[in-house]
């Protein structure tokens, strides 16, 4: 019995192509080869089989007696490769069971997020899964992604803790922002003189980029510290504190009046979001499947690491 390997349905690829085509002169552009090679390549499948596949010569090309029955044989074969890859491309693309995916707070009105989009993109598959999204501060997201609770989380994760794969997914434009209340709303002063007014002010910074709001500020004590945008954000509405907030959140108290963003040229900054995966353990595939979404529906980012 023959035993086929990959030359062989190559082999049989140009034997087809050939028939299909109505010889080897005819054959040469489809397969971009020489009517040498061709012929050579002809030489070897008919060894390979032993048999006399086709007459060629002056009075033309047509296919022997054996050489019928193996064009319908490869016809067949080459149907069933097809429906095989075409059966496995459906079985790669169906995921099934449940994907953990942790986020930090407040990323909704972020038009440059990437996770609407990704999730939209990810069920519209037909994927036979179940999403669970938990919502936390980073350094608890890290945890749990340690320790297997999230397959995956979304953030701020200035510090790269061993254990953890990083990748940049992209930017948060960030302000520096006041109540209405506060002494400064409404102030348009700029460079060293408001540097020393802001040196006076209470400053609220978000504990897991603490030191790199202060430095941006030159001040080297914060007033009150939270972990999460949200209680940022009351204490900034309040009037008795300053602080950097996402600017896409902060601009639904702008347009009502309730916030003011101080020096808005010199003073924004810009965030980094990264994806963390656990290091060292093979994805399982919902989460593979997810991480190429992610990388598609990103616009600054580039292909995300693999595990």
């Amino acid at each position: 019995m023959i035993q086929l390997h990959d030359v062989d349905l190559k082999l049989l690829r140009v034997f087809a192509t050939i028939v299909r085509c109505g010889g080897f002169s005819a054959a040469q552009a489809a397969l971009n080869a020489g009517q040498s090679t061709i012929s050579e390549q002809m030489t070897h499948l008919e060894t390979r089989l032993g048999v006399k596949l086709c007459q060629r010569g002056r009075s033309g090309f047509r296919l022997t007696e054996q050489g019928v029955a193996i064009h319908e044989a490869t016809q067949r074969l080459l149907s069933a490769v097809e429906t095989f890859c075409m059966d496995a491309d459906v079985l790669k693309q169906h995921i099934s069971g449940k994907l953990n995916l942790g986020i930090i707070d407040t990323t909704i009105t972020d038009p440059d997020s990437p996770i609407p989009r990704t999730t939209q993109r990810f069920v519209s598959r037909g994927h036979d899964v179940h999403l669970s999204v938990y919502v936390g501060e980073p350094a608890e997201l890290e945890e749990r992604v340690l320790d297997g609770r999230l397959h995956l989380a979304i953030g701020h994760f200035p510090i790269h803790v061993p254990g953890l794969l990083h990748s940049p997914l992209y930017q948060e434009a960030l302000g520096l922002y006041c109540g209405r209340r506060h002494p400064l709303f409404g102030s348009t002063t700029e460079g060293a003189e408001l540097l020393q007014e802001i040196s006076t002010s209470r400053i609220v910074v978000r504990g897991y980029m603490q030191q790199y709001d202060l430095e941006h500020l030159g001040v080297s004590k914060a007033a009150a510290t939270v972990d999460n945008i949200e209680a940022l954000a009351i204490l900034i509405i309040s009037g008795a504190y300053l602080g950097f907030l996402p600017a896409h959140f902060a601009a639904q108290w702008i347009k009502t009046g309730e916030m003011h963003q101080l020096a808005p040229q010199s003073l924004q900054l810009m965030s980094p979001f990264d994806v963390i995966t656990r290091r060292g353990t093979a994805a399982p595939p919902i989460l593979q499947a997810f991480l190429e979404d992610l990388a598609a529906c990103s616009r600054t980012a580039p292909a995300l690491k693999k595990q």
